[in-house]
């Protein structure tokens, strides 16, 4: 099995951290108090809370602060009966999909109760301090203090997997993952991250409960924190997952836990599920990264990306190994239209395979053959399905073809594809993550001793037939044009499909490399070489070390920057993947 690189120990950081001077930061629930308690006298302080939280801990530490009132905001939202009615439309029958809602959390409140404790609220105000607490809970009244408890999507899906946590207004956490997933990505975090987008200039202090052991820091270091980020290069948390299909390859090359039985995917930049980690005086603060998004859109992503998807981050790369694993699913994913009307999405999950490495007789499946019967193909695929121990024949409907380290292949919406087994693959997509229609799973199970969810009806709506063989080699399989080349380098356009609005290049460099953003967020990893730095061209920035297999973020906004090999790549080659957004 290829181990890339392991002649030497892993360099691969997987705690990336902005780092901050002179910042405030305070751990443990006894501190926090005491910094609290203190400005604490005949106040309202409203503890805000993101999906997630373990509201009984925060609650009983919250408590302790003198008060005369206490009010726990979910206590006022309207029955959970009505709020399932309330999301259902958007929550569906669908085991996997749903339909991106539209509600506020004011949308969730009882006015008639609301109307009761502002009643009470007003008649013991100067009393003592009163404590809102939870989601929605600066709106019962105006706080004098506010701070906001966040986490992040990773986090939360791991609660979720362990049935800690409550969906918005109601009890799930006995139902299967999938399914409170469904509802948090679908519902809940919309609410909650429309919410929170009005809160930023007025949070007072922002906690951290993702560890053990709490943390909270002021609004001064938070934005401190996130204007630093956006002024340079920069990484958010890798966070890695076991899979039915899972290799070995990320436990040596990003130094993971040996004894897990396997690693499937590594999400290097998925900004809406990754963490963003502040170092102050040596202490990590985790928050969502998404609110780097939120509120830095205009200078990360660039304006005319901005204009076109709003505070959306359009780009995720993330690896997926199946060395000494599996096939991945044969799958599709949907087109333009059918997601916009299906789900409420403004874009599809197009996509493409960079082989980061690859075994001897590793493959790629990709298109159809040429002059199959789709009635006839269908119609195998659902008998596979409905009856274990039948087989799919995908050799005789789906185009294969070798995958050889440093290919690329594109997929487009519509495209049926799947990486198998003994490969490494960087994916390179648009940010909806969700939705993959699995045509055959190889009869196999999930993670879980269940069989994983087929969406053959879905899938068969959004197959395009005309993707076979002679379209795949014309039009998706190393499709490279040099763009330029000069004295250790080279510049390539690796795609992607014209129906995309993604661009990569491919450098190939053992020479200090010019790149400018061109008016967009800039993604890159590095997938050749040990380690590459990466400076500002006019000096606005830190030099950036950049180790084998990382992902990292140039904001739009930096425009000009140098990529040189550094420490043991010095003088030797060296190769990065970069994707932008086409115009």
């Amino acid at each position: 099995m290829i181990i890339h690189n392991m002649k030497n120990k892993s360099n691969y950081d997987r705690f990336p951290a902005t780092s901050i001077k002179d910042g405030m930061l305070i751990k443990g629930w006894d501190g926090i108090l005491n910094k609290i308690i203190p400005h604490a006298d005949n106040r309202v302080i409203s503890i805000e809370c993101y999906h997630g939280v373990h509201f009984d801990e925060l609650m009983a530490q919250f408590k302790k602060i003198p008060h005369t009132l206490f009010v726990d905001a979910r206590s006022y939202f309207k029955p959970e009966e009505e709020i399932l009615q309330l999301t259902q439309g958007f929550i569906t029958e669908d085991v996997l999909f749903g339909y991106l809602g539209n509600l506020s959390i004011s949308d969730y409140f009882d006015e008639s109760s609301l109307s009761i404790i502002r009643e009470e609220i007003v008649a013991v105000a100067k009393k003592g301090n009163i404590i809102l607490f939870g989601p929605g809970s600066s709106l019962i009244a105006d706080p004098d203090m506010l701070i906001y408890a966040d986490m992040p999507r990773w986090e939360i899906q791991q609660r979720m997997r362990r049935k800690e946590v409550t969906g918005l207004g109601i009890d799930n956490r006995n139902e299967p993952f999938s399914i409170q997933y469904k509802r948090g990505y679908f519902n809940d975090w919309n609410i909650l991250d429309k919410h929170k987008k009005k809160l930023y200039d007025k949070v007072d202090y922002w906690l951290d409960t993702t560890k053990e052991e709490p943390k909270l820091i002021d609004k001064k270091t938070f934005f401190a924190g996130i204007e630093k980020t956006a002024r340079k290069p920069f990484r958010v948390v890798p966070f890695f997952d076991p899979a039915p299909w899972g290799g070995q390859w990320m436990k040596e090359t990003c130094d993971l836990d040996r004894s897990v039985s396997n690693y499937g995917w590594c999400f290097d930049c998925v900004p809406e599920e990754n963490s963003l980690l502040f170092d102050i005086g040596g202490e990590l603060f985790e928050m969502p990264s998404v609110n780097l998004i939120y509120l830095k859109s205009r200078e990360l992503l660039g304006d005319p990306v901005e204009a076109r998807f709003g505070d959306n981050f359009p780009i995720r790369f993330d690896l997926l190994d199946t060395m000494g694993g599996g096939n991945l699913s044969l799958q599709v994913h949907p087109t333009l239209q059918y997601a916009r009307e299906n789900f409420g999405l403004p874009y599809t999950q197009d996509e493409s395979y960079y082989l980061v490495e690859a075994e001897e007789g590793a493959l790629v499946y990709l298109g159809l053959k040429t002059g199959i019967d789709r009635h006839a193909m269908i119609a195998d695929l659902e008998k596979a399905n409905e009856n274990p121990g039948e087989i799919f024949d995908a050799e005789k409907y789906i185009n294969i073809l070798p995958a050889r380290k440093h290919d690329h292949f594109l997929i487009p919406a519509g495209t049926i594809h799947c990486s198998g087994k003994n490969s490494v693959v960087l994916e390179i997509s648009a940010t909806p993550n969700l939705f993959t229609f699995k045509l055959w799973d190889w009869n196999r199970l999930g993670l879980d001793g269940k069989p994983r969810p087929i969406n053959l009806e879905r899938g068969k709506e959004v197959i395009r037939w005309e993707r076979d063989e002679n379209y795949v080699s014309k039009e998706l399989a190393n499709q490279f044009h040099l763009i330029g080349e000069g004295d250790g380098w080279k510049e390539e356009q690796t795609g992607l499909h014209e129906n995309e609005f993604i661009e990569t290049r491919r450098h190939t460099f053992s020479t200090t490399v010019h790149h400018d953003t061109g008016h967009s967020v800039n993604v890159l990893t590095l997938v050749e070489g040990r380690e590459v730095i990466v400076e500002s061209s006019s000096n606005t920035f830190e030099p950036f070390i950049v180790h084998y297999a990382e992902t990292f973020i140039v904001p739009a906004s930096l425009g000009a920057y140098l990529v040189t090999p550094y420490g043991l790549s010095r003088g030797k080659e060296c190769i990065t993947i970069k994707a932008s957004v086409r115009f």
